[in-house]
């Protein structure tokens, strides 16, 4: 029964956090309107998340001397990473196609458990992900606006290695005798981010004076400052809360799938607020989406077939077996 609670937590977590990231281009897109640049809202986002964890920062400095490898990787790729290779990838080729590619972080997690790891992969997790992949590539209409281009192709790519980044590091924080508290992987996550950013946003050279007036949503005017409250409060320091706690309950496969929602999150806040219609096919990308992920979220952890060992485990298992031993079973993995 705790295991099931444990896994119904964890999806609740992993839609919430694809519902604060989500919305953080609805917020962010009346900022650009207003006169912002889009690497500026960037900075404005991890930099107000930074100063509002810094508390939990200074009360977990410790974790720097635990593990500071994790805490550097962790700013590093999933939260300087991937807002820095996106913004460059859409600079060069269009969002649609940027985001598709970065959305193609599930299959690469998928890899990286398989091959690298080592651990199981169940064929739902798997079947989930093909069917998110093909729904984002409806939601975003990823054909109307194809464009090849190798360099922003490559920075695309880039932001989904540094979101596998973000997946796996999150799990593997909470693992082991160097298991860290979540809330310090973040605080100290955003605090380096914020440091990297700075250098490649240059903040001095925003229009500060944007923040003291209104910005459009849809047909209304809003407090610009409300907006970025939004995006640093919900869309970052809500959305990496409840997306590290959810892949640590779930597995980073598992998460990595729900995470897809955030494009249709995105898009349906869109039509919403912003009156940005969706078609037809990206209603359907939207139920496809839906659907890769309730697959994927089945996925329960020890109800896995055993994974076939390789022949070196297998000549291991036979030596262990040969000395009066029990060869060793073969761990069942998080899916």
């Amino acid at each position: 029964m705790h295991g099931t609670q444990g896994r119904g937590s964890g999806l609740a977590l992993a839609l919430a956090s694809a519902f604060a990231f989500g919305g953080s281009g609805v917020a962010a897109k009346p900022l650009i309107g207003a006169g912002l640049d889009p690497l500026h809202v960037v900075w404005l986002r991890v930099a107000g998340a930074a100063l509002v964890m810094l508390p939990v920062a200074v009360s977990h400095r410790r974790a720097l001397l635990r593990n500071p490898g994790l805490l550097a990787g962790f700013g590093l790729l999933a939260v300087a990473g991937v807002q820095a290779f996106y913004f460059a990838a859409i600079s060069r080729v269009p969002v649609g196609v940027a985001l598709l590619v970065e959305y193609l972080a599930p299959a690469l997690v998928l890899g990286w458990v398989r091959f690298v790891q080592r651990r199981h992969v169940t064929r739902s997790a798997a079947l989930g992900v093909v069917l998110a992949v093909a729904g984002l590539a409806c939601v975003v209409e990823v054909w109307s606006g194809l464009a090849f281009d190798v360099l922003g192709l490559l920075f695309a790519l880039g932001a989904a290695g540094c979101q596998v980044g973000y997946f796996v590091l999150s799990d593997h924080g909470g693992r082991g005798e160097d298991a860290v508290d979540p809330t310090a992987v973040i605080a100290h996550g955003l605090l380096v981010g914020a440091a990297l950013l700075t250098v490649v946003a240059r903040p001095w050279e925003m229009e500060w004076t944007v923040l003291a007036g209104r910005a459009a949503l849809g047909d209304k005017d809003v407090p610009a400052v409300l907006l970025v409250a939004w995006v640093v409060l919900v869309a970052t320091v809500v959305a990496y809360l409840t997306g590290v706690l959810s892949v640590r309950r779930l597995s980073p496969q598992v998460a990595a799938v729900v995470a897809c929602l955030e494009a249709v999150i995105a898009t349906v806040l869109a039509w919403v607020l912003l009156e940005e219609h969706l078609s037809a096919p990206q209603v359907v990308g939207g139920v496809l989406v839906l659907a890769g992920a309730a697959v994927a979220q089945t996925a329960v952890p020890g109800t896995a077939p055993t994974v076939e060992p390789l022949p070196e485990d297998a000549g291991r298992a036979e030596a262990g077996a040969a000395v009066g031993g029990e060869p060793r079973a073969e761990r069942p993995g998080r899916a």
